[in-house]
């Protein structure tokens, strides 16, 4: 049980560990419809790969928008591609607050009702009604990593850290997918208040 746990027990660079996960810190970006995209770039434009991210055909774009708010302007915040039927712009709460927006801690498309901004690209401009959140952390695994876990698709788990600043991430959200790859995401609020840098890993520990 997570309230028995001694983290002092745990080795957090044990490879044969399955239950670390290695953290990806996710900085401000957003992700683009196809006709959000026309809007912002022109007609028929495609978003440039320049870099693949850890989950398998997700990549970060050459292409950048500022995203302007009541109270101030993010500039030149990178879209991470593939398109998406819909446009989400993923702050941190710091972001958010910096242009004053009350961004809601969301799942990745969960937008109903959230609040919206104006993204600036070099061939026009989107007002969005809606789609700007701050990401909840989660775990992404594949199904494989699921299966030897023994955990489901939108389980909740429990992530502790040992580090040079201890902290633990209550009612995680597992995402379990074919095309997912073993990963925790934070936003850099998140990671700079754990003091988690490239190469530190968490251990999930299931509800009991």
């Amino acid at each position: 049980m997570s309230c028995c746990l001694d983290l002092k027990t745990i080795d957090f660079k044990d490879p044969d560990n399955l239950f670390l996960v290695p953290v990806n810190t996710s900085n401000r970006h957003l992700h683009v419809s196809a006709g959000d995209l026309a809007k912002l770039f022109g007609p028929d434009h495609k978003l440039t790969n320049i870099k693949d991210l850890t989950q398998p055909g997700q990549y970060a774009c050459q292409e950048t928008v500022n995203i302007v708010g009541p109270k101030g302007m993010l500039e030149n915040v990178r879209i991470l591609g593939p398109e998406r039927p819909a446009t989400q712009v993923e702050l941190a709460q710091t972001d958010a607050r910096k242009i004053g927006i009350k961004a809601p801690l969301r799942n990745s498309g969960d937008l109903a009702k959230s609040p919206g901004c104006v993204l600036v690209g070099p061939k026009g401009y989107v007002v969005l009604s809606e789609g700007v959140v701050v990401a909840a952390p989660h775990i992404h695994l594949h199904v494989s990593d699921g299966e030897a876990l023994g955990l489901a698709d939108k389980e909740l788990v429990d992530v502790y850290f040992s580090g040079e600043k201890k902290m633990a991430f209550f009612d995680i959200m597992v995402r379990v997918h074919p095309e997912f790859a073993k990963d925790m995401h934070l936003d850099t609020d998140e990671a700079n208040a754990a003091r988690l840098g490239a190469g530190d890993k968490g251990l999930i520990v299931k509800k009991s």
